[in-house]
């Protein structure tokens, strides 16, 4: 791999690493780190279906808001009322995975509530699941990258730790993307003043410097049952795993989803952060080749992540890239039928 990543190649990996890590993560999605590593030996592999791996809410809302980026690339405020309009129509087609807070900011809207007042008072993690690739887009603009994640972030969300954390998530897609190999600490560390959100990140550092597993960081936050949908604990363990296998994508995504609970969003901001640091080509192909969806298709995600970097180049909009989304709510029916197959399985007694 060149020593010098271009942004098409960054911004490819952000979006595949995204997919990647929610397909590969959606079918242990809840399950405890003991379970799992009863359930699959080895290496992790697509297991969703035959063999191959869907994705969920957390790349098909990475995707809107490369979308949005591509419809207001600079103007914050109506970046944020493009993906409140693409947020009411994704509800409607009936997704199978949303989380309680973002449904309930997608009601207000369609209840009539503006952007602004939409949100709820949450701290999960639904904004930092769609932050990393606003973070590569906007690497070399800090006062834009802030504006719109939070932007994306109190759209749904008002609590002051999402918001922390989605904005961490977009920092370290930026720190990644400066191919700078030092500690990140003192970035995380300014984010916030917040007592829980300085312990954390001191942890972190601690836990580096002592070359802690990743497994044994997710034990020190008790986070031992598996890690949480709450933000100051998917998060830190994404960052972290990232940080203590940064040359490694497979590496860095398994000890994240080894570690049990919300995977497919934990697998997808990790895979979000390596993908932004090492590029596409850093992603293992046969994980790549493993995702099997439409109409967000990875050969559509790779076409998205193209105009993306066309659009760093341009001073006009080039727009949303077209998605026939008429085919949604059959795939969708289609996604809820298997996610359905896996809850009953996992009701089966497995033979000791």
């Amino acid at each position: 791999m060149p020593d010098r990543l271009n942004y098409q190649e960054r911004l490819a990996g952000v979006l595949l690493g995204t997919a990647v890590g929610d397909a590969l993560g959606l079918p242990a999605e809840g399950l405890g780190p003991q379970v799992i590593a009863s359930r699959w030996e080895g290496q992790w592999r697509h297991r969703f279906f035959c063999g191959r791996g869907m994705i969920s809410d957390d790349t098909e809302h990475t995707a809107m808001v490369a979308q949005c980026l591509l419809e207001h690339p600079t103007d914050a405020d109506a970046f944020q009322r493009a993906l409140a309009k693409k947020l009411r129509w994704w509800l409607l087609a009936l997704p199978a995975g949303v989380g309680v807070a973002t449904a309930k900011a997608i009601v207000k809207l369609w209840m009539g509530f503006s952007p602004k007042r939409s949100g709820v008072a949450s701290a999960g993690n639904g904004p930092a699941m769609r932050s990393a690739v606003m973070g590569v887009f906007f690497a070399h603009d800090e006062v834009r990258r802030r504006q719109f994640v939070e932007a994306s972030a109190r759209l749904t969300h008002t609590d002051t730790r999402a918001i922390v954390a989605a904005r961490a998530v977009a920092e370290i897609a930026a720190f990644a993307c400066s191919q700078a190999d030092g500690s990140p600490n003192a970035l995380l560390l300014g984010l916030s003043p917040e007592p829980d959100w300085q312990r954390i990140v001191t942890e972190m550092c601690d836990a580096r410097s002592s070359d802690m597993s990743v497994c044994d960081f997710a034990i020190r936050l008790g986070l031992g049952k598996g890690v949480s949908g709450y933000a100051y604990h998917s998060v830190p363990i994404a960052i972290y795993a990232w940080w203590r296998h940064r040359r490694d994508f497979q590496a860095a995504l398994e000890s994240a989803m080894n570690c049990g609970g919300d995977t497919d969003t934990v697998g997808a901001i990790t895979g979000a952060l390596a993908g932004a640091d090492l590029g596409v080509r850093g992603i293992p192909e046969h994980l790549v080749r493993g995702v099997s969806d439409w109409p967000r298709s990875i050969s559509w995600l790779r076409v998205l992540a193209e105009r993306l970097d066309r659009q760093l180049s341009q001073t006009e909009p080039l727009g949303a890239l077209s998605l026939f989304w008429p085919a949604l709510p059959l795939r969708n029916l289609g996604f809820l039928l298997i996610v359905l197959v896996h809850g009953l399985g996992r009701l089966i007694p497995r033979a000791r």
